[in-house]
């Protein structure tokens, strides 16, 4: 049986186990519900390479062809600002994904890491406004994150404090949502579901 749409939903999983499919199948369990219902898809991907550019068309396509009812917004450093322009009473968000959104900040503070060495801070703010945003959203909310943690430690430094950073921003996000799924081979497990 397909889940009801949640306050909020954090789903979290591996590459390819099914995390993005399961935020589209509760957008599109959303709009079947009312011709009331809307949907935004925020994305935070950014084209760096060929490849990625290809994938992002490829997603953005077959998101349409599947969603024909759901509008993309591509946001790849003010997730918490999209998240409130776009949520609506009656409008499910679906934000994909933490992982690259915490990379493209990464990045962003690494280019001014030397002229502000408060850059650390200054992500904790932004996951602190997203988190406020998730929980003053006045309609449904779906996150979708990277489960990164369970292989053996990483040999480099920024790759361990990356490791870190998304475990907590993760730890973050369940704390905030209503519902926390994990997916793993295409099916969900639920880790949390607040009455």
């Amino acid at each position: 049986m397909t889940p009801i749409v949640a306050r909020s939903e954090l789903v979290l999983g591996g590459q390819k186990s099914g995390k993005s499919r399961r935020a589209e199948m509760l957008a599109e369990r959303w709009l079947a519900a009312s011709p009331d219902h809307g949907a935004v898809f925020v994305a935070t991907a950014q084209p760096w390479d060929d490849e990625m550019r290809a994938r992002i068309d490829r997603h953005r396509a077959d998101r349409a062809a599947r969603l024909p009812g759901m509008r993309t917004v591509e946001e790849p450093l003010r997730l918490a600002e999209a998240i409130t322009e776009a949520s609506r009473p009656g409008v499910l968000v679906v934000a994909d994904c933490l992982t690259l959104w915490l990379s493209n900040c990464s990045m962003a503070d690494a280019e001014v890491a030397d002229a502000n060495p408060a850059s650390a801070q200054a992500q904790q703010a932004r996951v602190a406004l997203l988190s406020i945003a998730i929980e003053s959203a006045p309609g449904p909310v779906v996150l979708v994150s990277n489960e990164i943690g369970l292989g053996v430690v990483p040999m480099g430094r920024e790759t361990r404090a990356f490791v870190d950073a998304l475990g907590l921003l993760n730890q973050r996000m369940a704390a905030a949502c209503h519902r926390v799924t994990l997916m793993a081979a295409g099916l969900p497990l639920t880790l949390k579901d607040a009455p």
